[in-house]
């Protein structure tokens, strides 16, 4: 199955479920993918978007030390899957010649793929399960609007 790249297009607070939220933008397109994350999750991928150093390595600044401690590269990050309700995504790290197939929550390997500048993708077949009974209507309508004002570049206008 085909993947095609994304980026991080900003980080919400959805005001009627108050949690937070990625958007992922493919590169060369407008679609756009909604994946709901923990608030440490949106906190740890912001504080690496914003390039903010801790005093101590988070969870995510770990497991990028260790890949690269061990001589690998993460290669990419793939959100892969959505199985009722649920994102799945995986990491590609590339030690020497082999390639290891790391299966991860979609949050913990995009915090890791910001750390070490590795590109993001979704699994075209991922855009096509997402349907709109996933949002409330008044969720829907409101991120329509929202995203209507946007622009590319418009990051001071996103949580991140």
């Amino acid at each position: 199955m085909a993947a095609v790249e994304v980026k991080i297009y900003g980080i919400v607070l959805d005001e009627e479920s108050k949690v937070p939220v990625i958007i992922l933008k493919v590169v060369e397109g407008v679609e756009k993918l909604f994946i709901q994350v923990g608030i440490i999750e949106a906190s740890a991928i912001a504080a690496a978007m914003e390039e903010i150093k801790l005093p101590r390595p988070m969870t995510h600044d770990l497991l990028a030390s260790v890949i690269s401690s061990l001589g690998g590269s993460l290669q990419r990050i793939e959100v892969t899957d959505l199985k009722d309700s649920t994102f799945y995504a995986n990491l590609y790290v590339k030690i020497g010649k082999r390639i290891i197939e790391i299966d991860s929550r979609p949050s913990d390997a995009i915090a890791t793929a910001v750390r070490l500048n590795s590109p993001i993708f979704v699994n075209e077949e991922v855009f096509r399960k997402v349907e709109p009974r996933d949002f409330t209507e008044a969720s829907k309508e409101k991120w329509i609007e929202y995203l209507g004002f946007l622009k590319e570049g418009d990051s001071d206008k996103l949580v991140h």
